[in-house]
């Protein structure tokens, strides 16, 4: 495979979509296009642009072969369909909104990826889940739990490029776009 595939990874309310949708311009530059993803959740839900599945079309299109990769969380199933590897062969890099949990069996498949883990400080983190309003406090907590064992251990025996996110969001557009080869101004996002 040519192309790059750049694996961004982060718990939820971490800013990974607001992150894509403000570097998307930049990447696509770099000949870089971010890859929707299949998630069993309605299409009209408020986030990332993704195509909404039921559950059983989701297993009906895993068992066809139609992912690249795909993995459950969070009681959702997500996928990434092999149009990443059609792109990636003809040498185009791709951006994939990843899991974290996931990481090892994509690394499996694609060796090469670049991970980059979305980080934010707790306060921050709990403050942005409050806001978005999705989950109970009782749910917060836990998500901030799992995000704190998780940083605790490694989900990968090589590196894993952190991108902090609790401040300015075009400082982290900036390293992103840094680590995978672009160098632009704050003032182009």
């Amino acid at each position: 495979m040519d192309g790059k595939l750049i694996y961004l990874m982060g718990p939820s309310g971490s800013g990974k979509d607001s992150l894509i949708e403000a570097a998307r311009v930049p990447l696509r530059a770099l000949n870089c296009e971010v890859m929707r993803r299949v998630i069993t959740r309605s299409a009209e839900s408020v986030g990332e642009d993704a195509i909404g599945v039921t559950p059983e079309e989701f297993e009906r299109r895993e068992r066809a072969g139609d992912f690249s990769l795909a993995w459950r969380a969070n009681g959702l199933s997500y996928g990434i369909t092999v149009e990443m590897d059609q792109r990636l062969n003809a040498g185009q890099h791709v951006l994939v909104n990843g899991s974290r949990a996931n990481l090892r069996q994509a690394l499996e498949r694609y060796p090469a990826l670049l991970p980059v883990l979305l980080t934010v400080r707790n306060e921050v983190l709990r403050e942005r889940l409050l806001r978005r309003g999705r989950e109970t406090l009782e749910q917060i907590e836990e998500r901030l739990a799992r995000n704190a064992l998780f940083k605790d251990r490694r989900s990968s025996d090589g590196p894993v490029y952190h991108i902090d996110n609790s401040g300015n969001l075009a400082e982290a557009v900036n390293d992103l776009l840094r680590l995978i080869g672009i160098n632009v101004k704050p003032d182009q996002i």
